[in-house]
């Protein structure tokens, strides 16, 4: 998202001359593009009931816009795609006319078009009323995410974790979906089969050596069940007694025993739980998808709220009684930024330079 500054200045009874002085100066010269940034009359209650309200707002617009990006990042990682796929889910609610709010609209256009939501948030509350609606929505909304994504996470890091198992080598890999149970002697109170991994090169060697690497090894019993880039997975069934001395013979000739023992009860848990896991990630990426983008739209936009809350609030508080101010949104040109803080420092000049200075700061949105 591009960056923007939200500003005010006190205007006249009309407020034209702060806008169009600011306008005239800054978007001919190509600075930044402006749009007035509009604010119902908000009660204005009690100068004590001000000042503390400027600080728990601060707080919690820092809060809102933490939320957000959490909102954001994590629905970039649910859908493991690219900076621009994920852009293009972050939406808001809103317009400039009531037939327009159920309409998700791109993040610039919402705020160059900014119409405060009354049905949500209605102005003849107390100033203190509606920053706490707006404060108990975004924390619901944190609670909701940190619970949702908990579990989605928990599918997701069980479902990687038994499908890293499926990768790699024939030395580390699982290997469920590769042997049979016709591969193997079972139930014998005296055979065994092993499964040994043999390096390509030395596929001969093996062929050649297996039988005498131990006594009572079973004459052609090997039978190669699997292979990758780097050897082959054979079996072969030998007496149970000599099962220590043959994996010692055949490490020494860098042929690889691996510990493993057919279970199919073991092994068909095994599918099944990959299958569950992946049906389980499925089922929930598209309501959590949903969820997100709903909430990332709700969460934005009271945001936004908060920010025109803290114009108003900063504005009453530096300008005084009656309320008349203006208050606009710059999208500074990239290249222009430092010019542009210039020009609007000797535009409103009049003003004091430190406390305009620093209520762009303040509200500067990135």
């Amino acid at each position: 998202m591009s960056e923007f500054w939200l500003i005010s200045a006190p205007g006249d009874k009309m407020n034209l001359q702060a806008w169009e002085r600011m306008n005239t100066v800054t978007s001919k010269s190509n600075l930044s593009s402006n749009s007035k940034f509009h604010i119902p009359d908000l009660k204005v209650g009690t100068l004590d009931a001000l000042v503390g309200l400027s600080d728990e707002l601060g707080k919690l617009d820092s809060f809102a816009e933490s939320v957000i990006k959490k909102i954001a990042q994590y629905i970039g990682e649910v859908m493991e795609d690219s900076k621009d796929k994920v852009q293009e889910n972050l939406l808001a609610s809103g317009g400039l006319k009531d037939k327009m709010k159920c309409l998700q609209i791109d993040l610039i256009s919402y705020l160059t078009r900014f119409e405060w939501d009354m049905a949500k948030y209605p102005i003849k509350q107390p100033l203190k009323n509606i920053s706490e609606a707006l404060a108990k929505q975004v924390t619901q909304i944190e609670t909701d995410l940190k619970t949702r994504s908990a579990a989605y996470n928990n599918i997701k890091g069980n479902l990687q974790s038994l499908e890293k198992k499926t990768v790699g080598n024939l030395l580390t890999r699982t290997l469920s979906d590769i042997v049979h149970k016709e591969d193997f002697v079972l139930n014998s109170e005296y055979l065994i089969t092993l499964l040994v991994v043999v390096p390509k090169s030395n596929y001969l060697q093996w062929q050649k050596t297996y039988e005498s690497l131990s006594d009572m090894v079973v004459p052609r019993s090997t039978k190669m069940i699997a292979e990758d880039a780097e050897g082959g997975l054979f079996t072969v069934t030998l007496f149970r007694k000599v099962m220590d001395d043959f994996k010692a013979k055949a490490r020494e000739n860098r042929f690889m025993v691996r510990e493993f023992y057919y279970d199919e009860k073991e092994l068909k848990c095994e599918k099944e739980e990959l299958m569950k896991l992946a049906s389980d990630k499925k089922q929930q990426y598209g309501p959590l998808l949903r969820w997100l983008k709903v909430n990332f739209s709700e969460a934005f936009v009271a945001w936004i709220h908060v920010k025109a809350l803290r114009v108003f609030v900063e504005s009453v508080l530096r300008y005084g009684l009656p309320v008349n101010f203006q208050a606009m949104l710059l999208q500074p040109n990239r290249k222009s930024v430092k010019r542009l803080r210039d020009v609007l420092n000797t535009v409103f000049k009049h003003l004091d330079e430190v406390a305009a200075a620093s209520i762009m700061d303040i509200l500067n949105l990135t």
